[in-house]
């Protein structure tokens, strides 16, 4: 089954725009709705990181809220709102949120891969939390969570819980290539890092493990 993942709005507007037409579910049980893909995801994610938190002897914390939302009605996150067209993970709380309707557009257009990118992403800032990781610059603590990222995809895909077909890392990184900042700004607090930058990184954890990130 062909995997489509997506990190950003940008890829889905240009590919929106050329008829791309929905995947099969990469799922093997066949569960291919976006709840079921939602629940999916976070289900397995946790999973691979308790396993992962096991192997190091710690224990791992499961998030204390999965919470979807619409626009701009969302969880504030230590004073500040949420915004429409986004998915975050919030330290203060320990929570991820997401927004369902910008998530299911995604999942229409692009296939069920962009679920199974976007939320092990988020995943991966909870983690940074739990092991209280320190980064001089916020570019550095998204390309590690893109990182995380592709290590958890495929150590998923690795172990049968999910299907992929051949070629789908290739095109897993072209779409990456998609996301990421117009320049390579790294003192620029909202920067998460050049569609090169983020591609290598997710790269690194897919073929590496986390254990690489």
């Amino acid at each position: 089954m062909t995997l489509r993942p997506l990190l950003i709005v940008l890829l889905v507007l240009v590919l929106a725009s050329c008829g791309i037409v929905r995947p099969p579910s990469m799922n093997p049980q066949g569960e291919d709705t976006f709840e079921d893909d939602i629940r999916t995801a976070r289900t397995l994610t946790e999973e691979f990181w308790k396993q992962q938190f096991s192997r190091i002897g710690e224990t791992y914390r499961p998030i204390a809220d999965f919470i979807p939302y619409s626009g701009s009605s969302g969880p504030s996150c230590g004073g500040q709102p949420s915004v429409p067209n986004n998915a975050f993970y919030c330290p203060v709380g320990h929570f991820i949120a997401f927004d369902q309707e910008w998530m299911e557009a995604l999942w229409n257009e692009m296939g069920d891969g962009s679920v199974y990118v976007i939320i092990p992403h988020e995943f991966g800032h909870s983690i940074q939390a739990q092991l209280r990781s320190t980064f001089a610059l916020n570019v550095e603590m998204e390309l590690q969570a893109d990182c995380y990222a592709g290590g958890t995809l495929s150590a998923l895909v690795n172990s049968g819980v999910l299907d992929t077909e051949r070629g789908d890392e290739e095109e897993l990184l072209m779409s990456l290539a998609a996301a990421g900042d117009p320049t390579d700004d790294w003192l620029n607090p909202a920067a998460h890092g050049t569609a090169e930058q983020r591609q290598a990184a997710f790269a690194k954890g897919y073929r590496n493990g986390v254990a690489a990130c």
